[in-house]
């Protein structure tokens, strides 16, 4: 170690050390910290303290908590009346839903979409007992911080709340207070729909809340349950969307843990498996909110993920006014939740619609413009959805014929024109590839053939490939749908199945093989070596091979997991695709086809297309710039 390293070290401890002691606290500044240490530890004794007690009530039997009035009214202060009770419950039910309210916390307790079944043939439940937690916080005015999921509601029409489906049922839950201020939960079901009424409407509470209460706060959570067969496939479509007020939807991320603090105002709130919804709307606005998302990543847990939201709602105890909102329980199919738009002024749309993944832009317009009134037309008449399918691929794969065929046509000139490009490679050495790219070039345009023209039609194909990618796994209608082996085309289909847990093979591919996908492979494998026979054969195609063929080989890991009818789709698209080239194939005749390219040669020359002027603007620029590195080059 050599001396000025030494001075360096030792200069940096000095430092160090001289900044400890120069920013060391003054006694007063040590003296004012522990006293605010004090105060907090006071503060959180006092309140561990008030929750023990909370705790104890709880514990307790009823009959006797309710004659130890001053341990009660120490705790929850203006509500004791409330402090304590039994559950019990009561439920509101249509032809669509059942909903289980609790007389504690004054809340939905349980939903049932009615039906529907889970993978596995039983009730489909959103949500049961602790799976969900909802509750207004309340300040009162003598500084108690209570809860309305802790305390005890008391349904004061319970005997008419059981009606007939064809009639609108009603349950009002009423929280009361110590003097004649009270808090009712109303709650009303609709027949024949998936919406619950949910109002706010407070008696002379300003005489129990804190005075300077203007809003509430709202905590809601939910954990989002496995319904569907692929654990895996449905949580990527899992998760927690929002909208803002007069504007777009979106969403926390799908994967992973998210957290988000939205700066604008929220029209409602979404907990959201892959097929089914819970939906909370407000008349107003939620304003100040905080939404997190968590995914459960244990495999063996019954949930996909963990959804919480903290919200804030105007409020003006001086106001009997209520304060409205909406329950929607629905199922993610599109014309349901587009229906709910009807009627709707612009500005007020709830556009539920956006909470199924249809595609970004023109994926999504794909998708709702002609995908579905495709599917639906075929649907009117037609039940069985594997037939659906192959008919929408017949149509799809004759509107896209002009595409196949221009992009056939291209590849059959390029290859007819082989042997002249052999030769300009002959002619023009290695080292002079710019040259040779410009004479190859001459040659295209002479005999009128643009090396895009064979791009262009794979390019305009990609957006309803994508587009159907997005609709199958967004499709209610396909679950629980079975054709020919798939018993469910909204999941894989299974044909062998292995437990345990194989390193990487588990995580990436699953336990399974899907027979649609391994087929879709196997065509995919068969199309992409017919295209390759097609294409004009060189030393830089020859190297790029195995990388086409890689192609189906990790199409088989990526969707082996999903949809069985998206799998079922790609096989039956490519197997058309691959009789469509054979097809034009036949009808080609490859020595005409060379014979009138050099014809072409004989015609005027065409003005260059602009993408034929931007081509040779970068060949000269290109030359421009090496001609310029030869002579730094000669110089030095």
């Amino acid at each position: 170690m050599d001396k000025n390293t030494i001075i360096g070290i030792v200069l940096i401890v000095l430092i160090f050390f001289g900044f400890m002691v120069l920013n060391r606290p003054s006694e007063k500044e040590i003296a004012r910290q522990k006293q605010y240490n004090d105060s907090i530890a006071a503060l959180q004794t006092a309140e561990q303290q008030r929750a023990d007690s909370l705790n104890a009530i709880k514990a307790a039997d009823a009959t006797a908590v309710r004659k130890d009035t001053a341990a009660t009214a120490d705790v929850f202060g203006p509500f004791a009346p409330a402090g304590t009770g039994t559950e019990t419950f009561y439920t509101l039910e249509n032809n669509l839903l059942k909903v289980t309210l609790s007389n504690k916390g004054g809340r939905i307790y349980s939903v049932q979409i009615k039906n529907y079944q889970t993978h596995d043939s039983l009730p489909l439940i959103l949500f049961d007992k602790d799976e969900s937690s909802f509750g207004f916080t309340l300040a009162t005015n003598n500084s108690r911080v209570l809860n309305t999921k802790d305390l005890y509601f008391e349904p004061v029409n319970a005997d008419t709340a059981q009606t007939k489906n064809r009639q609108a049922q009603s349950l009002v839950m009423r929280l009361h207070t110590s003097g004649n201020a009270y808090l009712d939960f109303v709650y009303t079901l609709m027949p024949n729909d998936y919406k619950v009424r949910f109002e706010i409407k407070g008696n002379n509470m300003a005489s129990v809340l804190a005075a300077n209460t203007d809003r509430l706060e709202l905590n809601w959570e939910s954990k989002i349950r496995q319904q569907e067969k692929g654990r895996k496939f449905e949580a990527r479509y899992s998760g927690l969307f929002f909208k803002y007020v007069a504007d777009k939807v979106d969403n926390l991320r799908q994967s992973g843990n998210d957290t988000q603090s939205p700066p604008n105002q929220l029209q409602w709130v979404s907990f959201k498996d892959q097929f089914f919804s819970s939906i909370f709307v407000a008349d107003q606005a939620f304003f100040n909110t905080t939404l997190t998302s968590s995914a459960i990543s244990d495999q063996q847990s019954n949930y996909l993920a963990n959804c919480k939201t903290d919200l804030y709602v105007n409020y003006d105890p001086k106001n009997s006014a209520n304060i409205g909102f909406s329950f929607y329980f629905v199922p993610n199919k599109y014309h349901l939740l587009k229906g709910y738009d009807k009627g709707v002024q612009s500005d007020k749309q709830l556009m539920f619609n956006k909470i199924i993944p249809l595609g970004w832009t023109i994926f999504g317009w794909i998708n709702q413009y002609a995908i579905i009134p495709m599917f639906d037309f075929f649907g009117s008449f037609i039940s069985n959805y594997g037939i659906i399918i192959l008919l929408m691929t017949i149509v799809l794969r004759l509107v896209l014929f002009p595409l196949t065929y221009k992009s056939y046509m291209s590849s059959a000139k390029m290859r007819v024109l082989k042997p002249e490009i052999d030769e300009i490679n002959a002619k023009i050495p290695k080292d002079k590839p710019l040259e040779r790219q410009k004479a190859t070039m001459d040659l295209y345009r002479k005999v009128g053939v643009s090396p895009m023209s064979g791009c262009l039609p794979a390019i305009l194909q990609m957006p309803i490939l994508i587009a159907m990618f997005n609709f199958f796994p967004a499709s209610i209608e396909l679950r629980h749908q079975s054709f020919l082996w798939a018993k469910d085309l909204s999941s894989y289909d299974a044909i062998i199945s292995w437990g345990g847990n194989i390193p990487v093979i588990t995580q990436y591919f699953g336990n399974h093989i899907a027979l649609f996908c391994l087929l879709a492979t196997a065509v995919t494998f068969i199309y992409t070596k017919v295209n390759m026979a097609l294409q004009p054969s060189n030393q830089q195609m020859a190297g790029m091979q195995w990388m086409m063929y890689l192609g189906p080989f990790m199409m088989w890991f990526w969707f082996n997991d999903y949809a069985s009818g998206l799998s079922y789709y790609y096989f039956l698209s490519t197997l058309i695709s691959i009789g469509q080239t054979y097809v034009i194939r036949g009808f080609v005749d490859e020595k005409k086809l060379l014979a009138q390219l050099q014809a072409n040669k004989k015609k005027p020359a065409k003005k260059k297309s602009s993408f034929m002027e931007r081509m040779e603007k970068m060949q000269r620029e290109q030359q421009r710039m090496q001609q310029q590195r030869a002579k730094q080059q000669k110089r030095r």
